[in-house]
C-alpha cells in the first residue's frame, strides 16, 4: 500500500481544506465539494443546483468563460463538475507543477458573476440536456424510482428539474440560491495525490479567505419508503427496464460497509446471485444491485434490463433471489469473493488521485472524518456472515418500490 499522509486545516470563515498527500504518485487532484443539490431545492427552483453548476464556468470579473477554458487546457488539466441530489463537486487533476494554477482557476469557478446574457444562453443548453436525458431509459427510470420511493421527501426531487421549472427560473433566484448555499462552511476543499498542502492552503486563503459565511441548513426527514409499483409504458423503448429500491443504511451508519457487501453478494456484475440467475442463462441482458448511501438515509437499488416478454419472469426471479438470500444467507465462498472484489477495487483506486479525491472529499463532507484505505479494507474483511444476515433482516429486500419502463402495459 502506498504511503499517505492526511492534512487538515480550517480558515477563519469556516472553509475547510483537507488532503491525502501521496508523494509517490505522478499527479495531483483538487476538488471543491459543496454540500448542496436537488434535495435542498424547493419546487419553485427545481433544477437550480445543476443549472448553477453550468453557470459557474461562465466566468467572472477576473476571467471570461473563454479565458477559463483556455487556461485549463494550457496546463493540461482534466477537469469537470457534477451535481447530484446532495452535493455539487468542481474538480480537476494536473501534474504537480500546475497545482497552483489549477487551484487558482477553481477558485475563480467558485466566484461566478452570473450574467443575464450567459444565463439566457445556458438555460437553453440545460433544457436541451433535460430533453436528451428523457431519451435515456436508464437515467429516466432512476429518476422515476427516486421520485416513487421518496414521494413527498426532498430526495425525490429531480436533479435536472423539469422543462417548466428551468424555463421559469430567474437569474435573481439563482443568485439568491448561490448566496445561501455556497457558504464557506458548506464547502470542503479536498486534495489527493502529489499535493503540496501548504501551497494549497495558502492559495485558498488568498483567493477564498474573504468569503462571507452564512448559516446553511438541510432538512433530514426520514424516508417514506413508498412501496408502490409504477409502470411507465413507452412504446418507443425497445427493452423493458426494471428498477427496485428497498431501505438501506445511510452513509453515516456504522453498517454501511455491510450494505455495500450485500450488493456485491446479490448483484455484482459478475459472479453474484443475480448474475447466475439472470445473466448467465441469458434471461436478462443487465442485472445488478448497488448501494445508495446518502445523508441520513440509504437504499439498496436493483436494476434489470430484458426482453419485454421476459419482464415478469425477471421480476419473479429477483424477488425469489432476495428471499433465498434472506433465508439462507451467503456461503463462505461468496463472502470471500465479494470481499476480494471490493478490497481489490479500493486498492486499485488508492493508486489514482482522482479516485481518492472523491473518497476523501465525500467522507469528510458526510462524516467529518478521514478514512484511510487500509482502515476501509479492514472494515470489509471484519464483516461476518451474521452481520450480513442481520442487515438483510432489518432492511427487508422485498420491501421495495418498483418502477418499470418499456413497451408493456401490465406486469
Amino acid at each position: 500500500m502506498l504511503a499517505m499522509e492526511f492534512r487538515y486545516t480550517q480558515l477563519s470563515n469556516g472553509l475547510t481544506v483537507v488532503a491525502e498527500v501521496n508523494p509517490d504518485v505522478a499527479s495531483a487532484a483538487v476538488g471543491f465539494f459543496v454540500r448542496t443539490g436537488s434535495r435542498d431545492e424547493t419546487k419553485e427552483i427545481a433544477g437550480v443546483s445543476h443549472f448553477l453548476e453550468h453557470m459557474m464556468f461562465k466566468g467572472n470579473d477576473r476571467r471570461s468563460a473563454l479565458d477559463m477554458s483556455r487556461a485549463f487546457d494550457e496546463i493540461g488539466a482534466q477537469y469537470n463538475a457534477n451535481t447530484s441530489e446532495e452535493k455539487t463537486v468542481y474538480y480537476g487533476a494536473v501534474l504537480p507543477e500546475f497545482q497552483d494554477a489549477m487551484v487558482d482557476l477553481l477558485c475563480d469557478v467558485l466566484q461566478p458573476v452570473i450574467r443575464e446574457a450567459d444565463f439566457d444562453v445556458e438555460k437553453q443548453v440545460v433544457l436541451d440536456e433535460i430533453a436528451r436525458y428523457e431519451d435515456m431509459p436508464s437515467y429516466k427510470i432512476y429518476e422515476k424510482l427516486m421520485a416513487t420511493y421518496f414521494r413527498g421527501h426532498p430526495l425525490g426531487n429531480s436533479v435536472l428539474g423539469t422543462g417548466e421549472s428551468v424555463t421559469a427560473l430567474t437569474r435573481e433566484q439563482m443568485k439568491a440560491y448561490f448566496k445561501t448555499r455556497y457558504s464557506p462552511g458548506n464547502i470542503v476543499i479536498t486534495g489527493a495525490g502529489n499535493v503540496d498542502f501548504d501551497a494549497l492552503v495558502s492559495k485558498v486563503a488568498e483567493r477564498c479567505g474573504h468569503w462571507q459565511p452564512c448559516e446553511v441548513t438541510r432538512e433530514r426527514p426520514p424516508a417514506p419508503g413508498v412501496r408502490d409499483r409504477n409502470i411507465i409504458t413507452d412504446k418507443s423503448v425497445v427493452r423493458q427496464h426494471l428498477a427496485m429500491m428497498s431501505p438501506g443504511p445511510s452513509l453515516q451508519d456504522d453498517d454501511r460497509e455491510i450494505g455495500q457487501l450485500v450488493t456485491y453478494l446479490i448483484g455484482s456484475s459478475t459472479g453474484s446471485r443475480l448474475y447466475y440467475a439472470l445473466i448467465d442463462p441469458a434471461i436478462a441482458d443487465e442485472a445488478y444491485m448497488t448501494y445508495g448511501g446518502m445523508d441520513s438515509i440509504g437504499g439498496l437499488i436493483t436494476y434489470c434490463s430484458c426482453d419485454p416478454d421476459r419482464s415478469a419472469k425477471v421480476l419473479d426471479i429477483v424477488q425469489k433471489e432476495y428471499s433465498r438470500f434472506m433465508d439462507g444467507g451467503p456461503t463462505d465462498v461468496e463472502m470471500a469473493a465479494a470481499k476480494n472484489k471490493i478490497t481489490s477495487r479500493l486498492t486499485f483506486g488508492s493508486e489514482l488521485p482522482m479516485d481518492r479525491l472523491m473518497s476523501v472529499g465525500n467522507e469528510w463532507s458526510y462524516c467529518g472524518r478521514y478514512l484511510p484505505v487500509e482502515e476501509d479494507i479492514d472494515k470489509f474483511f471484519s464483516i461476518s456472515r451474521n452481520n450480513v444476515m442481520d442487515l438483510v433482516r432489518r432492511y427487508d429486500l422485498n420491501a421495495s418500490a418498483l418502477v418499470t419502463l418499456g413497451p408493456i402495459e401490465m406486469l
